[in-house]
C-alpha cells in the first residue's frame, strides 16, 4: 500500500541529524521504503570517499522511516526504535549519489527485521545492512 508521502516527510523532518545530511524521503509503502542522499564534500572522509558515518545515517533513516510507517501516517501510536543492526561496507561510490532502499524480512508484533540496501546512481552495490526493530506500537482503534 502506497503511503501519503507528503505526511511521512513531515513527520521526519523531526530527524535533524538525517535532515542535516540532505537526507530525502523518495517513496514510502508497506513493502518497500526509498531515501537518497547527494553526496556533498561533507559526506566525505579524510581519503576522499564517503564516510561510513554518512552512509549509514543514510540506511538508518530508510530503516526508520519503513518501521514507523503506521506511526508518521497517523494509524498507531508509540515508536520503533533499532535494536541492533549490522552494516557492510562493501564499495566506495564512484556516483553523486546513494539510495537507500529498505525492505521488510519479518515484521512479529513487538521485533521486525528490515534488509536496507544502498546503491548509487551508478547502480553499483555500496552497502547492505540489517536492522532488527523493537516496536511499542500500538494500533489506534
Amino acid at each position: 500500500m502506497e503511503r501519503n508521502l507528503e505526511k511521512i516527510r513531515h513527520f521526519f523532518k523531526a530527524d535533524r541529524w538525517a535532515s542535516g545530511a540532505g537526507i530525502v524521503i523518495d517513496s514510502a509503502s508497506d513493502e518497500t521504503v526509498q531515501c537518497s542522499m547527494e553526496i556533498q564534500d561533507i559526506h566525505r572522509n579524510a581519503g576522499g570517499a564517503v564516510q561510513g558515518g554518512a552512509i549509514f545515517t543514510l540506511a538508518d533513516l530508510a530503516f526508520a522511516v519503513h518501521c514507523n510507517l503506521e506511526l508518521a501516517s497517523g494509524e498507531a501510536r508509540g515508536i520503533t526504535v533499532g535494536q541492533s543492526c549490522s552494516i557492510s561496507f562493501l564499495k566506495s561510490s564512484r556516483g553523486t549519489r546513494l539510495i537507500a532502499r529498505s525492505c521488510c524480512l519479518s515484521r512479529g508484533k513487538s521485533i521486525s527485521v528490515y534488509r536496507i540496501s544502498i546503491s548509487d546512481d551508478l547502480g553499483i552495490l555500496i552497502a547492505e545492512m540489517l536492522g532488527n526493530g523493537f516496536s511499542t506500537v500500538k494500533k489506534r482503534t
